[in-house]
């Protein structure tokens, strides 16, 4: 069952056309990842699901409705977002950052009401922030800043998670760290994760579904058996990957690579 559908969608900025009439479908309660190469259309297509970016045609639905037909606060309650580059306001400790999450199920300027504490300590909690919840959030570690947010987003209490790069800047233990958590998250409280990465090998190791774009074009949707394979790398990429299976996951990695000879 999908969680998301996109239908014939073109989606740009102003006059440019980044994508035209591109077709997906987002499994529900699974993890979905979205590769390819630098400017394919990645995190325009992401921030059209997200409702971010307008579509110029076709649309977006959400459980069976379109999304931009939806109130701001309805979507809110079904999908939290975490852009690429996420930055907090001077001064804000962890659990204020956090408490964010809570205001779509608020009316007005309401304070926070006994549920919503319960869900900003289980989101502090379950992304291992604890000890740092009254810390100023400028004073963490780029993946301490990035659990934050990924808290933030758990205490909006939405059955999808949108993250765009959510490894971007950060070393091989915080990147796992990271694709750890939403592997957990995912498989142990059924969230439904899109998102965004460059390294292939963690796409394929931590993805039930992947989607390979190239020119704003989708060129393979499926398993990380049917996408991350020779053929495939070689039309996303214009690379000649050799593939291996990861010990941890089983899924297919790439092992190596070059780049294809041009034609001449």
């Amino acid at each position: 069952m999908s969680a998301i559908t996109v239908d014939q969608v073109a989606i740009g900025y102003s006059s440019t056309l980044i994508i035209d009439e591109l077709s997906v479908s987002i499994p529900e309660k699974k993890i979905t990842t979205i590769i390819g190469p630098n400017g394919c259309g990645k995190s325009t297509l992401l921030k059209a699901i997200s409702r971010v970016l307008k579509t110029k045609s076709g649309a977006v639905y959400l459980d069976g409705r379109a999304i931009h037909q939806l109130e701001t606060k309805e979507v809110a309650k079904k999908m939290a977002i975490l852009p690429q580059s996420a930055n907090a306001p001077g001064g804000l400790t962890v659990f204020e950052l956090v408490s964010y999450g809570r205001f779509p199920h608020q009316s007005g300027f309401g304070s926070l009401k006994k549920e919503d504490y319960e869900y900003i300590y289980w989101a502090i909690e379950v992304t291992g922030l604890n000890e740092f919840k009254d810390r100023p959030v400028e004073a963490l570690s780029g993946g301490q800043r990035q659990r934050v947010w990924i808290a933030m987003a758990l205490a909006q209490d939405t059955e999808i998670l949108i993250l765009d790069e959510p490894t971007t800047y950060l070393d091989l233990a915080h990147q796992l760290d990271i694709l750890l958590l939403l592997q957990r998250l995912n498989e142990e409280e059924g969230r439904t994760i899109v998102m965004v990465l460059h390294d292939l090998n963690h796409a394929s190791r931590f993805s039930d579904y992947l989607i390979a774009m190239k020119d704003g074009t989708l060129v393979k949707e499926g398993t990380p058996e049917e996408v991350m394979t020779c053929a495939n790398l070689q039309l996303v990429f214009n690379i000649d990957a050799r593939i291996t299976t990861c010990p941890f996951s089983e899924n297919p990695i790439c092992l190596s690579y070059q780049l294809c000879q041009k034609e001449r």
